[in-house]
């Protein structure tokens, strides 16, 4: 494989191959969406989508660690009992529960502060009104679907601020960055086992 040195990361000494190639399109993603795009912050809570996948488990690890409060959706009862030991605080099977209405009466109405949504179109109404006053959303992937018909009110009432992102299709100067990053506030992280691939 040929690649810039800048975008190479050592191993740490406590991960094997397998669990070390797990790691960047899982961390990089769940790292750039929680805090490049959304700023989530200590005493923030955030609701991760398609929290038992690679990227949701990176996140609530993510989240987790620097002391947020963690919500998560997904669809079996197994996967939440394993996502809780990654640091999930509210676990929430979408096949049982209405995701906004779980938020809603967690917060006391307030909603979340951020967003990570990897479902799309079928979430979008019910994340706006999952989300707090000033709450960020960040869509990463529209595993629900793409195309919806959209009120707009809760982005200018609330002043949300909504990103879309992805790594594959960056300039190779912000791929660096992202990975960068990485090196400097993850790896240390899972060199001393604090989180997992």
């Amino acid at each position: 494989v040929a690649t810039h040195h800048r975008m190479v990361a050592s191993i740490p000494d406590n991960l094997d191959f397998i669990q070390a190639a797990s790691l960047p399109e899982a961390f990089l993603t769940a790292y750039d969406a929680l805090f490049n795009h959304c700023d989530l912050t200590m005493g923030e809570a955030v609701i991760i989508h398609s929290a038992g996948s690679g990227v949701g488990t990176a996140a609530i690890q993510l989240a987790h660690h620097i002391g947020a409060t963690t919500f998560g959706t997904m669809g079996s009862t197994d996967k939440l009992g394993k996502a809780m030991e990654l640091g999930l605080d509210v676990g929430i099977n979408y096949r049982e529960q209405d995701f906004a209405d779980v938020i809603r009466e967690r917060t006391n109405g307030r909603g979340v502060d951020v967003i990570l949504d990897m479902v799309g179109a079928p979430y979008w109404e019910r994340n706006l009104n999952s989300l707090a006053t000033k709450g960020r959303m960040v869509i990463v992937g529209t595993q629900g679907g793409s195309t919806l018909e959209a009120n707009l009110d809760h982005l200018s009432t609330k002043r949300l601020r909504i990103h879309g992102t992805g790594l594959r299709i960056r300039p190779i100067e912000e791929k660096i960055t992202v990975t960068q990053q990485l090196i400097k506030h993850v790896l240390p992280l899972l060199a001393d086992s604090r989180i997992r691939p």
